[in-house]
């Protein structure tokens, strides 16, 4: 049964049709990758599915529920988070601070205890620190938790955000390009940290540019170009389909894709 159902999604802008009748599903504990070229239409599919976007066409299902169209804050309550392409880091807050933030669904609470500092605030509070400690020890960041957050590697900044989406307990997790400007070990140490995540039954869907990455971590890959899909199946099958060489990948890139 899929935890994460995309049936025929569509968006237009004016005259554009950025994605066009796109269909995949996500199993619990599985990575799931959306590769094409720039312009594909990869981070536009990634904001309809989180609410950003409201889709023209289509529907999203998550967990059984349709929640095509429903605002971010929700689904986050209903089980799905996800990073951004960008980094979306608080620099001048601590790191533990940064991944504190991630909890502010779990420290939901009256208001009266929180303007008098009363021990239900606290209590609450203090569980929000003890799981982002817990958090930033999981991503690697456990002796960094009391550094400012500008002070890190670009690469640390990239777990510091996952650390933060995973704070929020969600059943799907998308990563928009996580490894994007890394380096080698950065990039390692990402994918290993996405497989760890995978391998504790969440649901991760993916967009990487950095096709070994994708190719070794990757159950299943839908490829889009020009806002179509074009492919899916395997790492295996779609290094060999001659139309994604031919739309994405280009025909020196072949080998690199089936190691």
């Amino acid at each position: 049964m899929s935890l994460l159902k995309v049936d025929g999604l569509g968006i237009s802008f004016g005259g554009l049709r950025a994605v066009h009748d796109v269909s995949f599903s996500l199993q619990r504990g599985e990575v799931v990758s959306i590769i094409g070229p720039n312009g594909a239409g990869k981070t536009t599919l990634f904001n309809i599915v989180s609410g950003i976007y409201q889709a023209d066409t289509g529907s999203v299902t998550l967990d059984q529920e349709v929640v095509t169209g429903m605002a971010p804050y929700l689904l986050a309550r209903r089980g799905l988070s996800r990073t951004f392409q960008n980094l979306q880091i608080f620099q001048n807050m601590t790191v533990l601070e940064n991944a504190m933030t991630g909890f502010h669904l779990q420290e939901a609470g009256p208001l009266l205890p929180d303007l008098f500092n009363l021990p239900s605030s606290r209590s609450r509070a203090r569980r929000a620190e003890e799981g982002a400690r817990a958090l930033l020890e999981r991503v690697g960041l456990g002796r960094a938790a009391e550094r400012e957050a500008s002070s890190l590697s670009y690469g640390s900044l990239k777990r510091l955000e996952i650390a933060r989406a995973l704070a929020m307990e969600p059943k799907v997790l998308l990563l928009d390009e996580p490894a994007a400007g890394c380096n080698a070990v950065e990039t390692s140490e990402i994918d290993e940290l996405i497989t760890e995540v995978a391998a504790n039954g969440i649901a991760v869907l993916l967009v990487e540019h950095d096709m070994k990455m994708v190719m070794r971590i990757s159950k299943h890959i839908v490829v889009l170009d020009q806002g179509q899909k074009i492919a899916e199946g395997s790492p295996a099958e779609v290094s060999r389909n001659p139309t994604v060489i031919a739309a994405y990948l280009g025909n020196e890139t072949q080998g690199e894709l089936a190691c």
